[in-house]
């Protein structure tokens, strides 16, 4: 029994690990359509998709603290962040504020009918999901302070 949940667990994490960015179209805050297979697709380059809502206050928290050290981070791995708001039609009126407030320097992309998130099967936010070459790399759900101090070392590895 222990070597059948070790093996379900190993096919698990390593089915996860390999897996394809989703096909899925999501709009900027500006209208534009980007598409985060493709367009999110530079050879070795890491990109940081952080599920967020402006209700979620750990969500918040964790692209402030990134912020912080995103010019460093950004220069010295290769890496962009992309800030996708789950933020549905009730409550996306707020996140256009928040960014002014904010000014973070990550691409913010809005998925109003949560169809990424569906596709990725998150079910909560904070929820961090790391792309390299089209394949998710590493998934972290939740945020807490000093978080973004594990990310930026689980990064430097990838």
């Amino acid at each position: 029994m222990k070597k059948l949940f070790l093996l379900l667990l190993l096919v698990t994490f390593g089915a996860n690990a390999q897996k394809e960015m989703p096909n899925v179209n999501v709009k900027s805050q500006n209208n534009k359509t980007y598409n985060v297979k493709s367009d999110f697709s530079e050879k070795d380059k890491l990109y940081v998709f952080s599920f967020w809502a402006t209700w979620c206050v750990p969500c918040v928290n964790e692209l402030d603290a990134i912020s912080e050290h995103y010019a460093k981070w950004s220069k010295e791995l290769n890496m962009e962040v992309v800030a996708v708001s789950i933020d549905d039609a009730r409550t996306q009126k707020r996140v256009k504020p928040l960014l002014n407030g904010k000014k973070w320097p990550y691409t913010v992309l809005l998925d109003t009918n949560q169809d990424l998130k569906r596709q990725l099967s998150i079910a909560n936010v904070p929820y961090t999901v790391v792309v390299k070459n089209k394949k998710i790399v590493y998934i972290h759900n939740g945020y807490s302070q000093g978080a973004e101090k594990e990310l930026y070392n689980k990064l430097k590895t990838l």
